[in-house]
């Protein structure tokens, strides 16, 4: 989603138009995102205000999945998390409880997190070194904006595993089996009729290819490195845009 058909608060140019021709085609579309700032329905109602009627039935979330997790596997355990305000009430909303004292914090959860600072780094490695459980909803070393790009959770979560000698247990986003598995779930026809349209080589392309699937990247979002060379997409484009006339 994020760099693939929108920056920020901005639909990319000719996004709507394309997902708009998608579904009077009647294709199945499935939106994934690693982004944990909105709900389902959040996201949903901004694509909707923009012109295209998409269900919150068809948005699959790391944020969802980490609570689905949280909620089945967790439960009334404490946590912390670096995150914004909305994913923490959802994992509240699981069952499990928030502290920020590193001496009763059971499981570590890292996210993007627009206000991250360093006292918010400070709690999650004391826990850590206290042997909380270390989990993030997605691994995205960067978020796309219009700017440029921001510092998102694989970028935290690779200074703690540097400060703490504690590795990532789990997560929950692109290109995590668990991911696969919840995409999966909600594919209407065989896998290989799909086409996986994403801005990220290491997650969006990964993922695809994992799951044996074409895939398409758009440079509209993130800049990809050379150093993802070997993980090659099916096509590339400039953007969604382009969708329209292949």
């Amino acid at each position: 989603m994020d760099g693939t058909i929108y920056l920020e608060d901005k639909m990319i140019d000719g996004a709507v138009e394309t997902l708009n021709f998608l579904i009077e085609k009647e294709k199945h579309l499935l939106f994934v995102t690693n982004k944990t700032t909105q709900t389902k329905d959040e996201y949903s109602n901004f694509l909707k205000k923009n012109g295209v009627n998409i269900s919150s039935k068809n948005i699959l979330t790391a944020a969802n999945n980490c609570v689905s997790f949280l909620k089945q596997e967790r439960s009334k355990k404490n946590f912390y998390a670096i995150a914004e305000d909305v994913f923490i009430d959802s994992i509240k909303g699981a069952g499990l409880m928030y502290s920020e004292n590193p001496e009763k914090i059971e499981i570590i959860i890292i996210s993007l997190d627009r206000n991250y600072s360093k006292s918010k780094f400070k709690i999650a490695k004391k826990a850590l070194l206290n042997g909380a459980e270390f989990l993030a909803a997605n691994i995205d070393n960067t978020c796309p904006v219009i700017e440029g790009e921001i510092v998102d959770a694989g970028i935290i979560i690779s200074d703690l595993e540097k400060e703490t000698n504690k590795k990532l247990l789990q997560h929950f986003g692109k290109p995590s089996e668990y991911m696969i598995s919840t995409i999966k779930n909600n594919l209407q026809y065989k896998k290989e009729d799909y086409l996986l349209v994403g801005d990220r080589l290491e997650t969006d392309i990964l993922m695809g290819t994992e799951m044996g699937i074409d895939t398409m990247l758009v440079n509209s979002g993130v800049f990809n490195s050379v150093k993802n060379g070997n993980n090659s997409p099916t096509y590339k484009i400039t953007s969604i845009k382009e969708l329209l006339y292949r």
